[in-house]
């Protein structure tokens, strides 16, 4: 059973940087899909970025991309996420997810769309805030 704890969220000025850390308490994390969610006030939990367990395949949201960086260290079973130019949009709990009984597709495509469904994950931190001042 996976245990996800999530840390480095905080407030911060409006093109700013942070960067967050998923630290995972299994011994198999090198073998599982981790994903970024986000929820903020009122909204429906939404898709950040992900990275894929075998080839390190990434796949990121339109709203993130070129802004937003997805990587992990299997050595300290931990995954990342830098978040660069940050604008009060981004404003969310931000929720660390794995996904622990799915397999690469063999298509890098088709895998970057499945990394992106909220129902493929099933192992959940408790969030880390993020805070976007203008």
């Amino acid at each position: 059973q996976e245990h996800l704890v999530e840390s480095g969220g905080g407030l911060v000025q409006a093109g700013g940087s942070l960067r967050l850390s998923c630290a995972a308490s299994g011994g198999f994390f090198s073998s599982y899909s981790v994903s970024w969610f986000r929820q903020a006030p009122g909204k429906e939990r939404e898709f950040v970025a992900a990275i894929s367990w075998r080839r390190g395949i990434t796949s990121y949201a339109d709203s993130v991309k070129g802004r937003f960086t997805i990587s992990r260290d299997n050595a300290k079973n931990t995954v990342y996420l830098q978040m660069n130019s940050l604008k009060p949009d981004d404003t969310a709990v931000y929720y660390c997810a794995a996904a622990t009984a799915w397999g690469e597709l063999a298509e890098t495509h088709s895998t970057r769309v499945a990394l992106t469904f909220r129902g493929l994950y099933n192992y959940w931190g408790q969030g880390t805030q993020v805070t976007v001042s203008s």
